[in-house]
Parts: C-alpha cells; structure tokens; sequence
C-alpha cells in the first residue's frame, strides 16, 4: 500500500519519535504492564504503522464490500440499507411460556426468533423418559410433539419471520417439525427463513452433545442439506458454530479455523452426495462468538471472510459469489459473564456486540446480564435487546460500512488472524491426507481438537489466576456486598404439564399409524435413502422426539467419547 521510498521516510520518522517524543516518557513513567495482549494472548503491539501493512494489496486483500475477497462486508451497503437481524434467545418451560416470550420480544423490536431448548429436548428425549426428570424446560422449552410446536408458534406467520432453532442430535426432528406446521399453515415451504444450528462435528469437538456416532451424525447433516436444497431454500440447515468451541475455552484462532474446517468438512461431504457446490453452498451459515477484545474479534470476522472465499473458490469449485459469501450470526461471550457484579456484564456486552456489528455480523444475539446466575428475566432481556438498538440508532457504527478498514493495527491483525488460521486448517487437511472432512473426523475420533482447546483453556486460566488478565469484579475491583438481580425461575410444575400433554397426545393419536411411520423410517435409514421426508411424514402421526430418535440409535447406536485428557 505504500512504496519504498514512503516507507523507507516512515521509519526515519519513527526511530526519531522513538528516541525524542517515547523513550523520555517511558524512562519516567513506563507502562502499566510489560506485555499486552488479546485475549487469545496475541501480543499487541504498541503502535502500528504503515511498515505492519506494507505487504497488503488494497484490491486482493481489503477490496470493495459486496465483492471478493469480501474481507470488508458480504454485502454492498450493509447497515446502510438495513440492520442486522436482532435475534434474542429465548426458551424455558413449556411452549405456551416460551411462546409469550417470542411475543415480548417482538413487541419490543426483535426482528428475528432464536429458540433455546431444554436438554431432554437437545438430547433426543420425550420429557417422561426416566433421565429427563428434573431437567424439563429448565435451560430452555420442552418440545416432545408436533403438538408443543403448535403451541410454541400460536399466533406467528412462519411466512413473516426468520426463526433460528439452536439444536443439534435431535435438529433433523425440529426441522421436520417446523415444516409440518408451515404445510399445516398453508405456508409454502420454499416461503420459510430461518436456521439450523444442526452441526454435529461441532458437537464431538466441544459441547458433546450426541446421540449417534461422529459419521453417521455426518450423513444425517447432508441429509439435512440435500432436503433443504430442494424444499426449503431459503432456510439454512446448517448453522457452523464456533461459537460453542470459543465457550469451550479456545482462543479467537482455534474458534475460526476449526469452524471454517467443520465448514468445508460439511462441503466435503456434500460433494460426495453427488451436490454441485453452488447447489447447497448459498444455503451455509456460521455462528461466531464475540469476546473482549474488540480488535482480535473484528480481525477474526474480516479474516473469516476472506479464507472462506479463498478456500471455497480454490478448493471447491465454487462459481456463484453467494456460495463463497460468508454470512453468519454472531452471539455476546457467554463464558465471560461473572455472576459477581452482574451488571457490569452489561458494558462486557456492549463492547461484544459492538465488535460483532464492526466486523459485519448479520444477526447478533446480546447476552443478558443475568446469565451467570440464571435464565433471562424479561427485565434482562429488554436491556440485552435495547443494547443492539441503541447500537444501531444511536452510536453511529452502523453509519459507514467497515469503518475500520485501513487501520493499520486491524489490518495487521486480519492479517496475523487469517494466517495462523489457515495454518490450523491446512494441519487438519494434511490429517486426512488432502481431506478436510477426513482430517475432522481423525481430529475428532484422536482428540486432537480437545487437546489444542485444553491447553488453551488451561494457559487462560493461569494468566487469570496469576492477575496478567484482569477480571473486573473477580480478581480486580471486588466488593464485599453484592447485589444479586430479580431472577427467572422455571415452576417446578412446568414438568407435570408437559407430562399431561404429552400424554393426552399419546392418547390421542393413531398409534398404528406412528408404528408404521417409524418402521419406514428405520427402512429408509437400511437402504441409506434421505431420513428427511421420512421424519416429516412421522412428526405429523406425532411420533415423539424420542421415538424417532430411537430409531436412530437402534440402527447406529451410541457413542461414547474415549479419548484422554493432555498430560
């Protein structure tokens, strides 16, 4: 970006900055610390200049945004022309509560659902299953029936609105679901919008939860994919999470190269089902975590892109710019929310949040303040939510799009970001010998990604412990008397009434018909055929979660994680 000669005068000037404007200060005063550092423990230079950016072709590396190598935004005007998606998580109790809070939060501005489920629910089990008790629409609502996504929906037009489902083992049952109520509806189902999270690699990787081993997870995906190619277009089967490995304790690094390997993993395995790459690759989307460090996490989406559409190009052939766009929701550091002084998790989110809208995010979930220490009140909510907003009318950030190309610190990190992060992806890829998708499940089934999220985790920890990173409220700044806030809490009847339904609709429905239904499923899963219409076609006889996921486990069954820790 600057010539030799510019450069060669840069550096005059700074050695002589150097030596008579900074040294006498830090011969006086020196510096709060002797390093600094991101989170992910990336070492921050003191000042960056054009010498850090001198290797960056404007129109390879930055360019215009709308177009490749789209480091500076998916999309041309982006804000400009409108918002991100405001997306508030919302799940607990029964569908009839949830319901109601779907409702609050769209009277209040909420432009998208984001629907948060129970664990009996995550982990493929009715609510009057022997392991469920206890644990029904406590962490989020209990959905065992067609029945409870009636109710969660009574009221809303699945035409009208963008609705994120974050499940992952039992996702292919909320998928058939939610297209039996739009088809109940009368909606047509290429009308539908939303998101799967449905990413099963990422699951093995961090947040373990599974019912099925690691390959036949993988297929059950590409079922998902190839159905939703044909019958949902505009709804995305896959949502490629990071943000449950960065939760799990990685840094800003591991979190985007092991997703975007996950992501090609998933194109990988879509190619070997016989799709064209531009046929399901428009139909991908990411999730990402935004931490504290503003810099390091608007680096970490501006480099995402620009691998992306790099790799999906190069790699897979990919031709049509939608299918090497990246597009992905983001969501506030959960794993930074500290029960002490819980309000001050309001300003840890709005530096996450800001981060997110300032790499380009285009939808955005604010944690509440209260998250450590319970499910979200409403009270909390309403502020999480009002956060994006105020983001968006007030602060101006919204105003210009990628304000922060050309600094010369954010540039140098997109840079730093992007190689260490193809560096990862490219190690996963030799793992497989030349497969990125064989290099994950080896990565998987040999415990190489705990081990690197381990030790990460574990090096955090220690600079915490050690006061080299400073937790406001926890290792800095304490108060002897705490207030705690108004909490949510889940009736402990919720369970009963979710048991009386569900048995009302064991009652109600033709149980000749669900057996029949199930066994075609069982067959189709035999002669390895695509489970999703078969599921559709059982969720509507209202066959239960667990009695379709059952099915699974009979013909796959379970898996048990038998990797050791890292000495």
């Amino acid at each position: 970006m600057y010539d030799e000669d510019d450069l060669a005068s840069i550096r005059e000037s700074r050695e002589e900055w150097e030596a008579e404007t900074r040294d006498p200060v830090l011969d006086r005063h020196g510096e709060r610390r002797d390093r600094f550092a991101t989170v992910s423990n990336l070492e921050v230079d003191r000042l960056y200049g054009p010498e850090d950016v001198a290797d960056i072709d404007f129109e390879e590396d930055i360019g215009f945004p709308g177009e490749e190598p789209y480091t500076r935004g998916p999309y041309p005007t982006m804000y400009r022309g409108r918002t991100w998606t405001m997306r508030q998580f919302a799940g607990f109790g029964t569908a009839e509560e949830t319901n109601e809070r779907f409702h609050y939060l769209t009277d209040n501005g909420q432009t998208g659902l984001s629907t948060a489920f129970d664990m009996p629910t995550l982990m493929g089990k009715d609510s009057d299953d022997p392991l469920s008790d206890g644990e029904v629409g406590k962490e989020g609502v209990a959905v065992d029936t067609l029945r409870d996504m009636e109710i969660l929906f009574d009221g809303i037009d699945l035409s009208e609105v963008s609705t994120s489902f974050t499940i992952n083992p039992s996702a292919p049952v909320i998928y058939a679901m939610y297209i039996a109520l739009a088809d109940q509806q009368g909606v047509d189902r290429d009308q539908l919008r939303g998101t799967m999270q449905n990413d099963m690699l990422k699951e093995f990787i961090a947040q373990k939860e599974w019912v099925i081993p690691p390959e036949p997870s993988l297929e059950t995906v590409t079922d998902t994919v190839e159905f939703a190619v044909e019958e949902t277009p505009g709804l995305y089967p896959i949502s490629i999470s990071g943000y449950h490995i960065r939760e799990a304790g990685s840094t800003a690094i591991q979190e985007l190269a092991f997703t975007l390997a996950d992501g090609f993993a998933y194109v990988e395995a879509a190619r070997e089902r016989g799709l064209d790459t531009d046929e399901f690759a428009p139909q991908l989307s990411f999730f990402f975590n935004s931490h504290n460090s503003i810099f390091e996490e608007v680096a970490k989406f501006r480099a995402a892109r620009r691998i992306y559409q790099n790799v999906m190009g190069e790699w897979y052939d990919a031709e049509k710019p939608e299918s090497k766009r990246l597009k992905f929701h983001t969501q506030t550091a959960g794993q930074s929310l500290t029960a002490q002084q819980p309000l001050n998790n309001i300003v840890r989110v709005t530096i996450q949040a800001l981060a997110g809208v300032l790499g380009g995010t285009q939808s955005l979930h604010t944690n509440s303040f209260d998250e450590a220490l319970a499910l979200p009140s409403e009270k909390a909510v309403r502020v999480a939510l009002r956060t994006q907003q105020i983001i968006a009318e007030e602060s101006g950030a919204a105003d210009s799009v990628d304000p922060l190309a050309g600094s010369f610190m954010v540039e140098s990190l997109t840079d730093e970001v992007e190689e260490k992060a193809m560096a990862y992806i490219e190690e996963i890829r030799e793992m497989g010998d030349g497969s990125v998708r064989d290099g994950v499940l080896k990565g998987i089934q040999e415990g190489y990604f705990h081990r690197e999220i381990q030790e990460s985790s574990y090096e955090y920890q220690e600079r915490v412990d050690a006061g080299e990173e400073t937790v406001v409220g926890v290792n800095e700044y304490e108060i002897e008397e705490d207030t705690e806030p108004d909490l949510l809490s889940v009736d402990e009847e919720v369970q009963e009434r979710q048991l009386e339904r569900l048995e009302s609709v064991k009652e109600e429905r033709d149980d000749d018909e669900v057996r029949e239904r199930l066994a075609a499923l069982d067959d189709a899963l035999d002669t390895e055929e695509n489970v999703m219409p078969y599921i559709v076609d059982a969720v509507k006889a209202y066959a239960t979660m667990g009695e379709i996921m059952d099915v699974f486990e009979r013909e796959y069954g379970s898996y048990r994680e038998t990797v050791g820790l890292a000495s």
